[in-house]
């Protein structure tokens, strides 16, 4: 990406060294999707806690829903990462990430299924929320622990044709609104070997749901999830017992990535909007940006920018080898969400008064920045991971 005479970071062309005909025509698709649909109701949204059902048919509508999912199902097959890379930059444009969270919930709650489930439940699960009609929700997390999946407390015992689930689940996206949870349980010992999966449906008696108030994705819908001698038949068992540890870790790499592109998207929204503020806000007599520096903070965004996308674009072609980029993956997490941080500080700093006033992508951004660095594995496992990878 070569800059010169700075106008946006969205609108640089994509590398032809890792970007083709059909990743920009996607971009394009996109990006008329969300300016029409998305972008002009973000602020409403937030406000209001929450978006209309009919999003997610509309999202369908473009493709959005479907990629990645398998012709059978009425899926989009896209095995190139750099398409996830593309739409999460595109959707992060529009600064609005609790929407998109919950939008894409079942980007989380569907691969379990598709990876392990029978044909029973694929296709009775993936076709409908693939096409925007149902909502799929993924939960692990547990309020005694979240990144420690191996050690989760939920129990689920056999009872004749069912099983009998006892335990809560905690920060649950999508957790109100999801027909479908993939839910991780313990069925056998102690340990990762011990831990099953679950397909939960809205109405099984037992289960019930508390919503969440939190400090930013004020438009996702998150909640707390409790289970309560809730009967699950037998038949809604995601694989086989005591081998679904494996299919929460499949997850992993391509969310950990999407929140890359994500956290460095907004990270570029922040510069674009101080830039444009520095440009025309006047003190002591000149523009904000011809103080030094105001033009060195900007320098530093575009240099943790620069070298977050060149580190993801990188990681995104050792995925599309077949590799699995454990290291690259976990430490450019930790890095994505620094630049984010660095970014979103900076800017409102630079707003001043502005940047603190709800209302612009800034002042949102700013409030969402820690859950970029909390989610899909903290900073701090991630760090280790890296770490234990490097047989340190």
């Amino acid at each position: 990406m070569a800059l010169s005479e700075f106008d946006s970071w969205f609108n640089q062309p994509l590398s032809p060294l890792y970007y083709n005909e059909d990743h920009q025509a996607w971009r394009n698709t996109l990006r008329r999707f969300i300016d029409a649909e998305i972008a002009p109701f973000v602020d409403e949204w937030e406000e209001a806690g929450t978006f209309p059902k009919d999003v997610y048919k509309k999202a369908a509508s473009i493709g959005l829903l479907q990629m990645g999912y398998p012709e059978q199902y009425g899926g989009i097959p896209v095995g190139d990462p750099f398409f996830a890379v593309v739409t999460a930059m595109e959707q992060g444009r529009a600064g609005g990430g609790g929407l998109y969270a919950s939008l894409n919930s079942h980007s989380i709650g569907l691969p379990p299924i598709l990876a392990l489930a029978n044909d029973d439940i694929k296709e009775r699960v993936i076709p409908p929320v693939i096409a925007g009609e149902k909502i799929a929700a993924l939960a692990i997390t547990e309020p005694s622990g979240g990144s420690d999946v191996a050690n989760l407390c939920t129990i689920a015992r056999r009872e004749g044709d069912h099983y009998i689930v006892n335990g809560s689940k905690m920060f649950i996206t999508s957790g109100m609104r999801a027909d479908y949870y993939t839910v991780a349980v313990r069925t056998g010992g102690e340990g990762a070997k011990g831990i099953s999966l679950l397909l939960i449906e809205k109405d099984f008696p037992g289960f019930t749901q508390t919503p969440l108030k939190k400090m930013g994705w004020w438009a996702s819908d998150t909640a707390a999830l409790y289970f309560d001698d809730c009967k699950v038949p037998l038949s809604n068992l995601i694989g086989e017992e005591n081998k679904g540890f494996s299919g929460i870790m499949v997850n992993f790499n391509m969310e950990r990535l999407g929140i890359i592109a994500t956290a460095n998207a907004l990270a570029m929204v922040c510069m674009d909007d101080a830039v444009a503020w520095a440009r025309e806000r006047k003190t002591f007599g000149k523009r904000l940006m011809d103080h030094q520096v105001i033009r060195h903070k900007i320098a530093e965004m575009t240099k943790r920018i620069l070298a977050t996308q060149a580190l993801t674009e990188q990681t995104a072609w050792q995925m599309q080898q077949g590799q699995t980029p454990i290291v690259e993956l976990s430490l450019l997490k930790v890095q994505a969400t620094e630049t984010l941080e660095y970014c979103a500080r900076e800017a409102v700093q630079i707003l001043g008064g502005a940047g603190f006033i709800r209302g612009n992508k800034v002042e949102r951004i700013y409030r969402d920045v820690r859950v970029y660095a909390i989610g899909g594995g903290s900073e701090e496992i991630m760090r280790d991971l890296a770490a234990r990878q490097l047989k340190l």
